[in-house]
């Protein structure tokens, strides 16, 4: 054999080898690490049957680093079979030990050895073509079914409305199905200054009885059990979404309800209108909602909120000086939802180009007669047969408005 031949032998050795050294270090690595583990395993058991001759059990510290041996020896002998099942691959009949190297048939080709003898010439070797490897998951070369894509985990949810009209009306609670209460409906002060021995000025007073029931907001999905047994995030994700649905309708329905059906009767519906009269030429956005505050404070109510869609409280933020200044906030550091000392409620419930002004804190209520909640069964039509499952979302929910005329509502626009 000549000095060229020694030499390209010598690389496709290398080459083969260089393919498995590293599985061999790793598999060498495990078994020692398999050795330490047995030998630390027989010096616990030692201890443990010493604690059990002096103390009748097994001392908890004892238990616990058994426990961490035993979890520890199954992660190494699961990476210890899969590193002899990559070298039994290796050297099984589709990956043969003896499979020559390109260099190995380059000098084992007649025209190689002719060079040699000669000393002169060309040496030329024709490869079978390899056909190329893509993405593709068919046809000869095409690897695309044993590329795995990356799964980012969780699910990208839709976006979600922050619910807080309720949280500026009074909670409460309820076990009926309807709401009963009394309305002061007239008021005549005749009240004044009496002469001694006059006769007293009488006023009237009058009352009216107000009902007003509770609505069932609801919604179901329909899933199949199998994908809700291999995906556990599903169920509580859907779970999730199906509250939000209830919130979402719940907050339409307390600011614009129309009361029709089984509909609640809302804020909106129910306040008293602004007064035009109060409208002066030039007025900003600003100027009208002070002037709301102004009525509510005139019918003896003091204000607590204001209600606003998100388009109305951006111009609002946006509105600017003579020079170009912002003259609401700092653009820089933003600022906080208020205006004349009252917090700002911006919701997509309140149509764009409308307000809401109110006591909300005194002349409203929320009564919850059934929270929230979310329900599984399978006894739903051909659900059993199916393997399938029905997920409700229900509440029950009423609203009283005990002042009307603490709430106003009206438009930016002139009439």
């Amino acid at each position: 054999m000549s000095r060229y031949t020694a030499l390209a032998n010598s690389i496709g050795r290398e080459m083969k080898n260089a393919q498995h050294l590293d599985d061999t270090l790793e598999l060498k690595g495990l078994i020692s690490q398999l050795n330490e583990r047995d030998n630390e395993i027989k010096l616990f058991a030692e201890k443990a049957s010493n604690e059990i001759k002096e103390h009748g059990k097994v001392l908890d510290d004892t238990k616990g680093a058994l426990e961490l041996l035993s979890k520890g020896g199954i992660e190494i002998n699961a990476r210890l079979l899969e590193v002899e099942q990559k070298l039994a691959r290796r050297f099984s009949a589709n990956d043969p030990v003896d499979l020559k190297s390109i260099g190995e048939q380059f000098t084992e080709h007649e025209g190689f050895n002719d060079l040699v003898a000669k000393g002169r010439g060309i040496a030329r070797m024709n490869l079978k073509a390899v056909t190329s490897i893509t993405s593709a998951t068919t046809g000869t070369g095409g690897v695309g079914a044993a590329i795995q894509p990356t799964r980012v985990p969780g699910i990208i949810a839709g976006p979600d409305r922050p619910f807080t009209i309720r949280d500026l009306i009074m909670p409460g609670r309820t076990g009926s199905n309807a709401i009963e209460f009394v309305q002061e409906s007239g008021f005549q002060n005749m009240a004044g200054p009496v002469a001694e021995t006059a006769l007293k000025p009488q006023s009237d007073l009058s009352f009216e009885l107000k009902t007003t029931t509770v609505k069932t907001l609801a919604h179901w999905f329909l899933a199949s059990k199998q994908v809700l047994a291999d995906v556990p995030l599903l169920q509580s994700y859907i779970n999730g979404r199906a509250i939000y649905g209830l919130k979402y309708v719940e907050e339409a329905q307390l600011l614009a309800g129309d009361g029709t059906g089984q509909n609640l009767l809302g804020l909106i519906p129910q306040a008293t209108a602004f007064e035009e009269t109060l409208r002066k030429a030039g007025d900003t956005k600003i100027d009208i909602l002070r002037r709301a505050i102004l009525q509510v404070r005139v019918a003896e109510y003091r204000a607590s909120g204001i209600a606003l869609n998100p388009v109305d409280w951006a111009d609002i933020e946006l509105q600017k000086d003579e020079q170009g200044r912002y003259i609401w906030v700092n653009v820089v550091e933003g600022g906080q939802p208020r205006m004349w000392k009252l917090p700002v409620v911006d919701s997509t419930a309140v149509p764009e180009g409308e307000f809401l002004v109110g006591a909300f804190d005194i002349a409203a209520q929320v009564f919850d007669r059934e929270d929230a909640a979310v329900e599984v069964s399978t006894e739903d039509g051909d659900n059993f047969r199916k393997n399938m499952v029905t997920i409700r979302a229900e509440e029950r929910v009423g609203l009283a408005v005990y002042r009307p005329e603490s709430f106003v509502h009206g438009s930016f626009e002139g009439p």
